[in-house]
């Protein structure tokens, strides 16, 4: 019997030890996504290169098993202020914290230690695929007139496929999401210069090494993370703001923006020291933009280059 694309789903849940099967269940663990998409066999290929009186391919052999999942979520919140959303632990597997004030807030920003890893279910009309020490990375993409998300490619130990009934899913803490858009999105500020956009983007930019040594486990390992991106705002006159000069000389800025306007899914992004580079103009429909790409920069202090807060 055929297997159907649509009949898919994903289960992703916080390991207590890395890389043990937390087990995440259809109705504590549904994540809601997009653009879905598995590599279920990621390896390194190493041929036998066996010398022999004739042609022909020699056998191969696979090294460093793994497995690549991408996806997309909903930039939104949970629905209530203070409860995480369903994808706050695949956040943490990307190398942020959660930090929970009750009732109040949900807030992720950088570590550079104690990682947390996820294991994922990925079940495609009853086949399904565990990958156990996920980690990855994290990139969010907010455009005007559409709805921002947040794409996830994790990376995690492979286990062996088996033939398992899909479980009932129940999705919940991801509310509707709303369009990037005047109304729906506010208190923009770029190098305290608020003026009108309609692009911002973020790379968190990890690093990550799948490793299988002899004597040692199977892991996923963060080894550096650079955030960057990019705005594209209307551009200003030199007098109310100059980002060619900005971009010349050594000074830092704030990027920070409101996505929501109810509480509970509402998402404020902020990087409070961020260095901008190489400005380029662009053209939006006869309108002249300004395209500045942007790192994010941590202070003396180190992992605070930037936040995600949900309230």
């Amino acid at each position: 019997m055929a297997l159907l694309s649509r009949k898919r789903l994903i289960l992703a849940k916080s390991e207590t030890t890395y890389g043990q099967d937390s087990t995440p269940t259809g109705s504590s663990d549904a994540v809601l996504v997009r653009n879905l998409e598995i590599t279920p066999v990621q390896a390194d290929v190493v041929s036998r290169d066996l010398v022999r009186p004739y042609y022909g391919n020699s056998d191969q052999l696979l090294a460093n098993t793994r497995v690549e999942c991408t996806f997309e979520v909903e930039l939104a919140g949970s629905g209530t202020a203070g409860t995480a959303p369903r994808f706050g632990a695949l956040l943490k597997a990307c190398g942020l914290s959660e930090t929970v004030v009750a009732s109040t807030s949900v807030t992720y920003a950088p570590v550079s230690s104690s990682f947390s890893s996820v294991t994922i279910y990925y079940n495609v009309d009853g086949v399904l695929h565990k990958v156990t020490g996920a980690r990855g990375n994290v990139e969010m993409t907010c455009q005007i007139a559409q709805i921002p998300v947040l794409k996830f490619t994790m990376t995690g130990i492979y286990n062996a496929p088996t033939d398992t009934a899909q479980p009932s899913v129940t999705y919940s803490n991801q509310a509707t999401p709303l369009i990037f858009k005047n109304g729906n999105t506010s208190a923009f500020q770029f190098f305290s210069y608020s003026g009108a956009f309609s692009q911002v983007s973020l790379n968190l930019a990890n690093s990550i090494v799948y490793r299988e040594l002899v004597g040692g486990t199977k892991e996923a390992v963060f080894t550096d993370r650079k955030p960057s991106g990019t705005v594209m705002l209307e551009a200003p006159t030199i007098a109310a703001k100059d980002f060619f000069s900005l971009a010349a000389g050594t000074s830092t800025g704030n990027l920070t923006f409101l996505h929501g306007t109810t509480a509970g899914n509402r998402v404020t992004f902020t990087a409070s020291q961020v260095d901008i580079a190489q400005p380029a103009y662009a053209d939006d429909n006869g309108v002249q933009m300004l395209s500045v790409p942007y790192v994010a920069l941590p202070t003396t202090a180190g992992n605070d280059e930037l936040s995600l807060a949900f309230t």
